[in-house]
């Protein structure tokens, strides 16, 4: 019953998405779109798909960046345990404290110089330092429970550090690599703050911008509306639903000791 509930918005959402625009003034308000039209969704693709298609280029470089970055750490505070590893791995809490906003201008300034501003790859390295954190600490508890007999055998081979690394330690994180880039993909996704305040203009502006100007400028048009959010929601919980299994397994990974 309590997840009919939570759920009923959404359901909501794609039963407006298919409504006549003269249908919405009903009242009470049809539970199914008797009379169903495409129009919103017409509107989505003329509109809304470029915007699509800058979030999907920002959420996979962010993924890129984030398991690039946050993956060869993890494995040096798991395996190599270096010293300070533990103020680093504090640290990597703290830097998830920051409110976003505060992040925000600060990048705008830094962007400011560098000529970054409306940029894919602004947003790209803007929203990886919101996802690098998380990833770090996933990666660290998930590396810290792999056999430790593997890594020797590698040395005992002949493998250095790296070649340990790409051939034996990270096949054997799959889980957590794509905990990991769903988690970042999500979050790039879904940014807001970053959008509005490192990309406010422009044919590169992502999905969440587009919906707010869409909002802004057709505020009656609760059809088209619907369907972009409909649009929007789709390839994160596609991706969700796919990847679920692997996502409990890298989330639980490191909460139990033995």
């Amino acid at each position: 019953m309590l997840t009919a509930v939570m759920l009923f918005p959404v359901y909501w959402m794609v039963n407006v998405s298919f409504t006549r625009d003269q249908d919405m003034r009903r009242s009470p308000p049809n539970l199914f779109p008797v009379h169903g039209t495409l129009q919103g969704y017409r509107e989505v693709l003329d509109q809304q798909m470029p915007y699509l298609g800058t979030s999907l280029v920002v959420g996979v470089g962010t993924v890129l960046v984030t398991v690039a970055l946050a993956a060869p750490a993890g494995f040096a505070l798991a395996v190599l345990r270096p010293y300070g590893g533990r103020v680093l791995s504090f640290l990597m809490l703290v830097a998830q404290m920051i409110p976003g906003i505060i992040m925000a201008m600060g990048f705008y300034a830094i962007y400011l110089d560098l000529g970054f501003l409306q940029s894919t790859v602004g947003l790209i390295i803007a929203d990886s330092t919101l996802a690098v954190p998380f990833a770090v600490l996933v990666f660290t508890a998930f590396m810290s429970r792999l056999p430790r007999e593997l890594v020797q055998a590698a040395k005992t081979d002949g493998a250095g550090t790296v070649r340990t690394f790409w051939s034996i330690v990270l096949p054997m994180s799959r889980n957590s690599v794509v905990t990991v880039s769903l988690f970042a993909f999500l979050w790039s996704w879904s940014d807001f703050v970053f959008a509005g305040t490192l990309d406010g203009g422009g044919a590169h502006r992502p999905i969440t911008l587009g919906i707010y100007h869409y909002i802004g400028n057709n505020n009656q048009e609760w059809n088209a509306i619907m369907a972009t959010a409909v649009v929007a929601s789709l390839p994160a919980a596609l991706i969700l639903v796919l990847a679920q299994r692997y996502v409990a397994a890298g989330v639980t990974a490191g909460a139990v000791k033995d």
